[in-house]
């Protein structure tokens, strides 16, 4: 197993950690040893966060657990203000596209002024402080061309999720000029935006995994919206890898300013694949059909894809997974919790795995 001492006993906030992403951050840290404090909102019941407590009791035992709306500002400074953190991970979002369309106020209050509440709310911290933003590879103006988008590229989401999380990513570039570097300098912020993530244990509507798996466990066909769409997708286990990489780098490096700055997080350019292919690539684990429906009046991005050389450069971070790897670790996950095995344990062995 991978030893790193760097997070034992390190105080770590983690904002959404009820969260699809969140749920395996906070495992993953939990191994690690670290002292943690999640703020949430409360999951719903079908949620891997909620699988994990269920199943697994004490699992709750390990962290300090909060129930609360990253749009409460006083709540949320209140809390950082006790828990004194050493590192933040700021994963609390709106993160479907298709309900920023539905719901586009309350999407730009979470994802902007969310944002804005977090930044706010660091100011009461009197030590050393690595924070890492997540926001999305949807942040850029989509060309719809082959190229990988690279983290000094025009920013400029369309839909309301996207153009909420650009918005995001200026207000946290603003905070770092106006704020950090003048008069709170202990204060150490970067943002990371990663590809299309997937993994066991995603039960979110309108996602393509989530959605694929409902309908093999009903032996339904998958309803495919957009087949040619083509999207950089990887395991959530890789993204995570880099936001604890760079957060040890803010946290740790004399030379800390070369990294509080935009991160990209995906797949090799080979592994960007379509969403058709995507689905015949589950079907080749899990048994099943598929079918194309032309109903979606939903507006989404044709292609894309995002450069990682900043990332491999000063992080030394690159993807381990290939796609088939990264499929295949999915759906298992699935297949084994389909036959009652512990998710806590399924989850686990994914992260040893992974580890080495």
């Amino acid at each position: 197993m991978n030893i790193d001492n760097f997070w034992e006993g390190k105080k770590v906030f983690i904002t959404g950690h009820t969260g699809f992403k969140g749920s395996w951050l906070l495992l993953w840290l939990i191994r690690k040893k670290a002292q943690i404090c999640g703020y949430s909102l409360r999951e719903e019941n079908n949620s891997l966060f909620m699988d994990l407590i269920k199943t697994n009791p004490q699992f709750k035992s390990k962290f300090k657990n909060i129930y609360g709306d990253i749009n409460n500002f006083s709540e949320l400074e209140k809390n950082i203000s006790e828990f004194k953190p050493d590192i933040i991970f700021h994963l609390a979002a709106q993160a479907i596209v298709s309900e920023g369309f539905l719901n586009p106020i309350s999407t730009w209050q979470t994802n902007v002024l969310g944002t804005i509440n977090l930044l706010e709310s660091l100011k009461v911290q009197e030590k050393k402080c690595a924070v890492i933003m997540v926001t999305t590879d949807k942040v850029y103006k989509n060309k719809e061309w082959e190229y990988g988008y690279r983290e000094i590229d025009r920013l400029g989401g369309l839909d309301p999720y996207s153009a909420s999380k650009s918005a995001a990513e200026l207000a946290i570039d603003s905070w770092r000029f106006s704020y950090a570097e003048r008069n709170y300098q202990n204060i150490r912020i970067a943002s990371v935006r990663s590809g299309n993530v997937i993994g066991g244990g995603d039960f979110a509507i309108n996602r393509i995994i989530p959605d694929c798996i409902r309908a093999l466990q009903e032996k339904e066909k998958i309803l495919i919206r957009n087949p040619n769409s083509k999207r950089p997708w990887l395991h959530v286990l890789e993204p995570l890898k880099g936001y604890m990489t760079l957060a040890k780098k803010l946290y740790s490096s004399k030379d800390h300013g070369n990294f509080e700055t935009a991160f990209n997080f995906g797949p090799l350019p080979e592994n960007n694949k379509t969403v058709e292919e995507l689905v015949k690539e589950v079907l080749i684990n899990w048994s099943g059909d598929y079918k194309i429906i032309n109903n979606s009046d939903i507006y989404e991005s044709k292609i894309l894809h995002l450069n990682t050389d900043k990332s491999n450069k000063l992080l030394n971070w690159f993807p381990f997974l290939n796609f088939q790897q990264t499929v295949e670790t999915t759906i298992n996950w699935y297949l084994m919790r389909n036959k009652k095995n512990n998710p806590f344990d399924l989850c686990n062995l994914d992260i040893g795995n992974f580890e080495d």
